[in-house]
């Protein structure tokens, strides 16, 4: 079994809801110790979400479930004296912190950069947000959708007649866990070369607009205006999703080669030759009446025949499929990406998540154990880091913890 990446490297995690947990999750299924850190009865919101009613109230929401792998929790009331003594006494002790509160939050409860920085000078401070810790929006509240709006993605989501069209998953929130995994994990690199600890500041909005790529790139270099396509691609032609005999097939012959291959393997030889699309931007100009000559030659074929006919020969193409038939793909499953964990609770079913998309040294990064229940590690933690049993007692006594 190869060593973890990050086996010693303690984080606690403050984070709520999905962004600053899914950076939290990434770390932990590299092995890092992390300690979710909770606001007594309540915890992160996430606990509370997801389409398992049931769960939710139980404080096992699918969201919570989905991110949290792996971690241990703490709860710990940070508006308490002996609440924030016992945070600042765990950061001495700490390698990272992440949090995803407003800018400013973390300094009004006593317990900002500055004030954990003394505490520990070799320490990584991870804030996510919204619009980052400065400039004229970094007090704004923001949300997915919120970020989704104002990065432009959703104005080129969808078609002309569709957009403004909300991608239909957290795609910001995620962008953003990210950022501020391996923002972090750079972090950690450079202590280890000079002991220095580091601020750093991830903004959902810049982690959109940076992962936009083309849609940016040609505006800021080229002066290109971008504009919604549905599911075509501006880069080339045919490159996007087409309908067959059974069902849709995402194609992108974006190479002349992997072009005339298409026209060979669907019987349409004449379309490498015909004037309208021989050149590839003759092709983007004509994108419409080629679409339509090529779904007539697919029309011959179910999806899952084509996808295996033209990856075979080197054209990239895969079926359109649902999240439920792209989980059971044998594919992930020899990669060992969705495995399952025991229920926190020891009820009598298993809990299925998702893993890491990086394998090391060929070997799937998976949770070591299920997502905690709220302060189910909380003595055990407190007693680390050097509270008696008589202390733990008064502070849970005390509403602290």
């Amino acid at each position: 079994m190869t060593t973890p990446l990050l086996e010693g490297v303690r984080i606690l995690d403050l984070t709520n809801v999905l962004a600053g947990p899914f950076a939290g999750y990434q770390l932990a299924l590299q092995g890092a110790d992390v300690i979710k850190v909770e606001m007594p009865e309540s915890g992160d919101l996430a606990r509370q979400l997801g389409a398992d009613r049931a769960l939710g109230e139980e404080l096992l929401g699918a969201s919570f479930l989905a991110q949290n792998g792996g971690k241990r929790s703490l709860t710990l009331n940070l508006k308490a004296p002996e609440g924030r003594e016992a945070l600042l006494r765990a950061v001495r002790e700490t390698d990272v912190l992440l949090e995803n509160f407003r800018p400013g939050v973390m300094d009004r409860l006593g317990v900002g950069w500055k004030t954990l920085r003394a505490e520990n000078p070799r320490l990584v401070y991870c804030a996510i947000s919204g619009f980052g810790q400065t400039g004229p929006l970094r007090d704004r509240p923001a949300y997915d959708q919120i970020i989704q709006g104002l990065s432009g993605m959703m104005s080129v989501t969808g078609t002309p007649r569709t957009a403004p069209l909300r991608a239909g998953f957290p795609v910001a929130d995620t962008l953003g866990g990210m950022a501020a995994a391996y923002a972090v994990a750079a972090a950690l690199v450079r202590r280890g070369r000079t002991g220095e600890g580091a601020f750093v500041d991830v903004s959902m909005l810049e982690s959109a607009l940076t992962a936009m790529g083309w849609v940016t790139s040609n505006y800021l270099i080229s002066g290109r205006d971008p504009r919604p396509m549905g599911n075509e691609n501006f880069t080339a032609a045919p490159s996007g999703t087409f309908r067959t005999a059974d069902g849709h097939l995402n194609i992108a012959a974006n190479r002349q080669q992997q072009y005339t291959t298409l026209c060979r393997l669907v019987g349409r030889e004449d379309l490498a030759t015909d004037p309208r699309f021989t050149h590839p931007v003759d092709r983007k100009t004509h994108r419409d009446a080629l679409r339509e000559e090529v779904e007539s030659a697919l029309a011959t074929r179910s999806a899952a025949e084509w996808e295996e006919i033209l990856s075979d020969a080197g054209v990239p193409a895969a079926r359109v499929l649902s999240v439920p038939d792209a989980l059971a793909l044998d594919h992930l499953a020899a990669r060992g990406f969705v495995h399952d964990l025991p229920f926190p609770d020891g009820r009598d079913r298993p809990l299925h998540v998702l893993g890491s998309p990086v394998r090391v040294d060929d070997e799937p990064a998976v949770a070591p154990v299920p997502p905690p229940l709220l302060g189910e590690h909380t003595d055990e933690i407190l007693a680390e880091l050097g509270y008696t049993a008589a202390e733990i007692t008064a502070l849970r006594e005390g509403g602290a913890v």
